[in-house]
């Protein structure tokens, strides 16, 4: 039971015990009042009976003589007491108690001197309190219109208290249980009432430590059931708000935790509350080290510390181009801030929103490489041509020795432009997204055998030994049958450019259970650790003055590395400088995808 519930019902009882005990007691004095009255009047009429009845009978004498008088007694059950005027009594019924005889006499002349005068009264009551309450009525004999003595009727009232007794036992006892009866009803009703209340407050108590799947019993047939139903309406609409706020914070938390844009969140006294992954990856800060500190003690760059600084005084976004270096690299940076501004124009803080521009950064200087790669490539030949021109107008042209050699000139310097335009052109083929291999079953060994007799006669001019070290079995892929074709003429090309005079360029192939592999070794100049990252960039040459005199563009790696991903292959190289390079490339036995790429 509830301290609610305990508290209610012991006030009801409380309230019972003192409306029961002030009732009883009204009640008994109420009934003993009414019993004394009632035999104070039977002693009264009793008494002017038997003075009436003393007077009629011509005295004491005459009636004690006739034994009437005894007979009174029988029928009175009462004492009766005559005396003269006096004090000497005249008649006397004996006094059943002995120990109470002396009290009888002594009342009887307290009465006879107290109204023995003139203009005391005719009759009266007097009471002598003790062990047994006597209770006296008297009333004064006349004779002849004269006082002639006193009739005293007395009793005890012993048989008053017993009746009395009796009351207050049934009184209680009536008392009693009705108490126990209204006990029990207001317990019930308690009960009743106090349950759906209890456990409206329990489900209260609930709701505001945050528990709103919490429900109670509703009835439908009292105030406390349109309480319970409240409640429960009230914990229904408050457990869908917060499904629906955690679902918006579910959603708010995957959308910044996921975007791609670091986020970086401040509060109104410079802590820092949040950040996401994406910050998290971009700086690779601990956020048990990172969250709830001052900015100014986490951040690592004095150009955010600047612009934080700067919108907490001027309280307006800011955008700003940061380059900051992250684990010795410099990255770039596109940085967003703005104030965190209330409803009530109170200040809540600072959000930076961190875009990664180093990609775009890279691709703007690859296209400003790009274009200044082109131009530099197409401004060699095209000076020559035009100088080697200028000459043979300025007269040169009659000189047939010197017009054969400026033509060869020209003619090599042109050759060498359609093929810089051949390969460009390739190449945004092969990037272009629409562009398809025509996949094939084709026999990579046979391709090799008819590749290399193109080469033949250049090794030979420079003395290269070029030899095909495949065992010659018959390999069998699923390829593009130009395409291969172009990545080992690039592959085997390359390697005799860069071998000099006397080296040696081995072409290999063999296979395994998945894949097909093709090795071209030469003994060339080789390349440095750091370059190989490179060499497959568009334009990029180890040695650009000796690549220009072996007529290459510093496109072709670049187009075998986009024809080997779209053969979904591999390409790996191995080089030392002045010990010569190794390309290898690994093709599928199997083409996943014979549909066209994308």
């Amino acid at each position: 039971m509830s301290k609610y519930r305990s508290g209610l019902f012991l006030a009801l009882v409380m309230l019972l015990l003192a409306v029961f005990l002030g009732l009883g007691i009204v009640l008994g004095q109420l009934f003993k009042n009414y019993y004394i009255d009632t035999y104070n009047d039977r002693l009264q009429k009793e008494t002017k009976f038997v003075s009436s009845y003393i007077q009629e009978n011509d005295g004491v004498s005459s009636a004690v003589k006739s034994g009437k008088i005894n007979s009174l007694k029988e029928m009175l059950d009462s004492n009766i007491t005559v005396v003269n005027q006096d004090g000497s009594v005249q008649y006397s019924t004996d006094v059943t108690q002995e120990n109470n005889k002396a009290a009888h006499s002594q009342t009887i002349d307290r009465i006879v001197k107290e109204n023995s005068g003139v203009h005391a009264p005719n009759e009266g009551y007097s009471v002598y309190e003790g062990r047994y309450d006597q209770h006296y009525y008297w009333k004064k004999l006349k004779s002849d219109g004269e006082a002639a003595g006193f009739v005293i009727l007395s009793n005890q009232i012993d048989t008053l208290k017993k009746a009395n007794q009796k009351m207050w036992l049934i009184l209680a006892f009536s008392l009693g249980t009705a108490l126990v009866v209204l006990l029990v009803l207001a317990a019930s009703i308690t009960s009743r009432y106090t349950k759906p209340i209890e456990a409206a407050t329990s489900a209260a108590i609930e709701l505001a430590k945050g528990n709103y799947r919490v429900r109670t019993y509703e009835e439908h047939s009292s105030e406390t059931g349109m309480l319970s139903n409240s409640i429960n309406i009230l914990a229904r609409n408050l457990q869908e708000m917060e499904n629906l706020r955690e679902m918006q914070q579910d959603r708010l938390g995957t959308l910044v935790e996921n975007m791609g844009s670091g986020v970086l969140l401040i509060d109104s006294r410079g802590y820092i509350t949040l950040i996401n992954k994406t910050y998290r990856n971009f700086f690779g800060v601990d956020p048990l080290y990172f969250l709830y500190r001052l900015y100014y003690e986490v951040v690592q760059h004095k150009e955010v510390i600047l612009m934080i600084e700067q919108i907490f005084m001027t309280e307006q976004s800011l955008k700003k181009h940061l380059v900051l270096p992250v684990h010795l690299e410099r990255k770039y940076f596109e940085v967003y801030g703005a104030p965190i501004i209330g409803s009530q124009d109170e200040w809540k803080g600072i959000l930076l929103v961190f875009h990664d521009i180093t990609e775009l950064k890279k691709l703007e200087q690859v296209r400003k490489d790009f274009v200044a790669n082109v131009s530099h490539e197409l401004k060699t030949p095209i000076t020559s041509i035009k100088g080697f021109t200028e000459t043979l107008l300025d007269g040169a042209l009659h000189d047939e020795k010197s017009l054969k050699h400026f033509l060869s000139i020209v003619l090599k310097e042109s050759d060498r432009m359609q093929t810089l335009i051949q390969e460009l052109l390739d190449l945004s083929k092969i990037e272009q997204q629409g562009f398809s291999l025509s996949i094939q079953n084709l026999n990579l060994t046979k391709l090799l055998q008819e590749t290399l007799p193109i080469f033949e006669q250049r090794a030979a001019l420079k003395q290269i030994k070029l030899s095909n070290n495949s065992s010659g079995d018959a390999i069998e892929i699923e390829g593009d049958y130009d395409r291969i074709k172009q990545i080992l003429i690039n592959l085997i090309s390359n390697a005799i450019s860069y071998t000099p005079p006397g080296g040696s360029v081995e072409v290999s192939l063999e296979e395994d259970k998945k894949y097909a592999k093709v090795s071209v070794k030469d003994t060339g100049i080789g390349m440095a650790q750091e370059e190989l990252p490179r060499i497959f960039e568009r334009f990029y040459r180890i040695d650009k003055a000796r690549s220009r005199n072996f007529g290459g563009t510093g496109l072709g790696l670049a187009i075998v590395k986009h024809l080997v991903e779209a053969h979904q292959g591999n390409i790996q190289v191995k080089s030392e400088p002045g010990d010569g390079t190794e390309f290898t490339v690994l093709f599928n036995q199997k083409f996943k995808y014979k549909h066209s790429l994308d």
